[in-house]
């Protein structure tokens, strides 16, 4: 467990979720409604304030050329809405291409009227802004650098801002802060924008792993309940059987042909028997009402148990601590979060241990906590602060290791009310230490 990975290999008969499932879906880019609707507001924008400086405040504008430039900008929605449903998901190649063209477009019509003397010139950041939400880091880049390219060139290149008279004479100095303004304000908008939308995506898609790994548990308990169900309703009718073979076998002579026939039904009428016996007694194939709860100690056996390796030995410590505290250990609702949670926090450690994983339960009369540790490195001195968040791992991309294993362990525990903290442990040995504690245990004698 020196590292927050996602999964490690697992038992054949039950995989934690971030391994056993499916790796993530790629992100689908974006509608092309969405892009299509924000040109349209542009080409509508464009058109009122060259008609409002032109005919309004009496400016004159190179009208045709600055005509030309929106009309080609409606001409391409048109076309890219044509035989296309506007509901299509277009690829992140394509959005670029066509935020690329809304970049050189203004700045044609930046060229025209102006350059960077224009108050207008701040548009030129609108499709940085828009790519750094929907766009890849490397669309980004392109962008941001497409934009920078056209900012240099409009300070160096441009036509007369239309005005009054003679036009303002701005100074050198000023038209340099300008265009320093603008290309640090689009490496920053593309930096932070980028960074925040893919945070954002990265927990959409951690989230829907956690209610896959929930949704799995919960197959996995349901599969449990009907064992039980089926126990519990044979039971009768085989014991029946088991009667009659025992009546039919006392009265059958020893050497008639159907006595070994019988003895055969009821050898295996007892070893149906049981079969049913241990379904309905091992909490860990069994959901029904009778385990709803559960010592806590006996909880997180069967949780820990699917994980065991014939390599690594797990041992299992649990007692009160303080006086005062009662000796019956605390109850606690067999739940699917809890299953898979501590699960995944004990299949991390025994893939890390070198030896041996201990896991210890201990309550007072406050809290009760589960300690998982082993003896590997421990976790990065790096990456400790970062545990708990989604695609955080040393092993990230190998053997479908996806980093979020040690993620969906804490959402699924902290949604049962636990907290969940994680170092290293104490002394030169080394080792990870995690420990799940949840406020206010529940006795049975209470």
């Amino acid at each position: 467990m020196a590292a927050p990975a996602g999964t490690a290999s697992s038992p054949a008969d039950r995989a934690p979720l971030a391994a056993a499932s499916p790796a993530l879906p790629p992100r689908g880019g974006v509608r092309l409604r969405a892009l299509v609707l924000i040109r349209w507001a542009a080409v509508a924008g464009q058109l009122f304030t060259a008609a409002v400086v032109h005919w309004g405040l009496g400016f004159s504008l190179p009208l045709l050329p600055v005509g030309g430039a929106i009309a080609l900008s409606a001409l391409l929605n048109i076309a890219v809405s044509l035989g296309r449903p506007a509901s299509v998901r277009i690829d992140d190649r394509e959005a670029t291409i066509f935020l690329a063209f809304d970049i050189v477009q203004l700045a044609v019509l930046l060229y025209l009227t102006g350059g960077l003397t224009n108050p207008f010139a701040l548009l030129l950041l609108a499709p940085v802004a828009v790519g750094a939400t929907i766009l890849s880091l490397a669309s980004n880049i392109a962008l941001s650098l497409l934009t920078i390219a056209s900012i240099a060139v409009l300070a160096l290149v441009h036509q007369p801002l239309p005005w009054l008279g003679v036009a303002p004479d701005l100074p050198e100095i000023y038209q340099a802060g300008l265009w320093a303004g603008l290309t640090l304000t689009t490496l920053l908008m593309t930096l932070y924008g980028w960074r925040l939308a893919e945070e954002a995506r990265q927990m959409s898609d951690a989230l829907a792993a956690a209610q896959a790994a929930l949704a799995q548990e919960q197959r996995l308990s349901a599969l449990g309940a009907l064992a039980a169900a089926a126990a519990h309703e044979l039971g009768t009718p085989l014991s029946t059987i088991t009667v009659v073979a025992k009546e039919m076998l006392r009265e059958v002579e020893q050497d008639d042909p159907l006595r070994e026939d019988i003895e055969l039904l009821s050898s295996e009428s007892d070893r149906c028997r049981s079969i049913l016996a241990r379904l309905s007694v091992d909490p860990s194939g069994d959901v029904s009402e009778a385990y709803t709860l559960v010592p806590l100690p006996a909880l997180i056996e069967a949780a820990a148990q699917h994980y065991k390796r014939d390599d690594i030995a797990v041992a299992f410590e649990a007692g009160p601590i303080g006086d005062g505290t009662p000796r019956m250990a605390p109850i606690q609702v067999r739940s699917p979060e809890i299953m898979q949670g501590v699960g995944n926090i004990v299949q991390n450690a025994v893939s890390f241990a070198r030896q041996e994983v201990q896991i210890a339960t201990h309550w007072t009369t406050e809290w009760s906590e589960v300690e998982v540790s082993d003896d590997g490195p421990g976790f990065s001195e790096a990456l400790l602060d970062e545990l708990g968040t989604p695609f955080i791992s040393t092993r990230q991309g190998v053997e479908g290791h996806m980093g979020l294993g040690v993620f969906i362990a804490k959402t699924l525990l902290e949604r049962t009310g636990a907290s969940v903290s994680f170092g290293n442990r104490a002394g030169g040995g080394g080792g990870a230490t995690v420990v799940v504690r949840w406020p206010n245990p529940v006795f049975k004698a209470t």
